[in-house]
């Protein structure tokens, strides 16, 4: 089993919560995290349905029978728990008692922050990270392979073709979940719609153009948006309000939690296919992006990821805030770095001043290197900052 990061914040998190909760896609691992780092705790599967049944009857009863706390699947699917979850740890006030997961877009952080509020310890379980694979040795000889199997753990562990895979986990997971939160009246303007999603994959947000395009109101693209995006499918990227004297782009832009997923959706069969594909570029910052992101969930913290942009189209790819100060990273798809890479970066510096920390780059070659100043980082030692 490879060994997760967030696994550390979740023994953290249980000294100082009654309860832990872990969300995140579907296929992710939750459940694989949650009896790993607790093997000691009892597992109940709330999707099985007489203990579904109990629990939503019973709800004393079924929490009774776990007199050491337990983890609970799906917990979600019993709404009904969760206001017996907070009398039972109000009462025995032990840290670490329970542990939840489920799924965000069916309402579990909807019942924590109704019910246990200031009880529960969250931390947000995206794919894994190339860190988690680098310490399994199980990173991909090459960088475009690795954009194209993205970091979903059924493929590492299973051995699976991540076409097939990502045909099976579109059907059976994107598309039910929408169908049972949304009414989708036309299920093939909805898959234009993902398709076109990854189309834009490192794009500015235009959902006037994706309604006109798909053929729906913008009213739609919303909620469908909306969708994808509670199911850890897309996040929006957020521009940073630093304006430096310019005028600033406000609109956000769209990327997918995993690389593969886009890949798959933009019809790209093979790792041979994507090293040609025009999109390669976006992929490439796609993935350096989400693992900067998956950095900070998975040590319980949110995120403090934007990027940068004026309206002459001057632009940092993205930027951390670091305290007060700003944290500014280029990045560029080549195997071979040259001197114009850093030009972003260094107007970026003189805008910034004393608000910037040392700039960083990371390209897709090979080496890490120090040059004029910014750190050149290789694809490979991605880590998050």
């Amino acid at each position: 089993m490879i060994l997760r990061q967030a696994s550390a914040t979740l023994q953290t998190l249980a000294r100082g919560y009654p309860v832990l909760a872990i969300t995140g896609p579907r296929q992710s691992g939750k459940t694989t995290l949650a009896k790993g780092t607790f093997p000691n705790k009892p597992y109940v599967s709330l999707e099985d349905g007489d203990t579904r049944a109990f629990a939503n009857e019973d709800p004393r009863g079924f929490l009774s029978r776990f007199p050491d706390g337990a983890v609970l699947d799906e917990a979600q699917r019993c709404p009904a728990l969760f206001s017996y979850l907070q009398t039972r740890v109000d009462d025995k006030q032990r840290m670490g008692e329970f542990v939840l997961t489920g799924s965000q877009q069916f309402g579990l952080l909807s019942h924590i922050t109704q019910t246990l509020a200031g009880r529960v310890g969250l931390v947000q379980l995206l794919p894994f990270s190339m860190q988690e694979l680098r310490a399994a040795k199980a990173t991909p000889l090459q960088l475009d392979e690795q954009l194209w199997r993205g970091l979903y753990p059924p493929i590492y562990d299973r051995a699976l073709n991540p076409t097939q895979w990502f045909s099976n986990y579109v059907m059976t997971y994107v598309e039910r979940d929408v169908r049972q939160i949304i009414e989708v009246q036309n299920l093939s303007l909805f898959q234009r719609f993902l398709k076109m999603c990854a189309a834009r994959c490192g794009q500015l947000m235009n959902m006037s153009s994706m309604a006109n395009d798909c053929g729906v109101s913008h009213k739609t693209i919303a909620a469908w948006l909306s969708v994808l995006e509670a199911g850890y499918v897309v996040f929006l990227l957020q521009p940073h309000h630093q304006n430096f004297g310019k005028r600033l782009v406000k609109t956000p832009k769209l990327y997918f939690y995993d690389t593969g997923l886009a890949a798959y959706l933009m019809g790209i069969e093979d790792a041979s296919h994507l090293s040609i594909h025009s999109a390669r570029g976006a992929l490439f910052e796609n993935l350096v992006i989400a693992e900067f992101m998956k950095h900070r969930l998975n040590q319980g913290l949110a995120s403090n990821l934007y990027f940068w942009r004026n309206s002459t189209g001057e632009e940092v790819d993205l930027v951390l805030e670091v305290g007060e100060r700003l944290q500014p990273v280029e990045i560029k798809s080549g195997q071979t770095f040259h001197a114009d890479f850093l030009a972003g970066l260094q107007k970026w510096e003189r805008y910034a001043g004393t608000t910037s920390l040392a700039p960083h780059l990371i390209y897709g070659g090979e080496t890490s290197m120090l040059r004029s100043g910014v750190s050149v980082q290789s694809w490979r030692d991605l880590a998050g900052a």
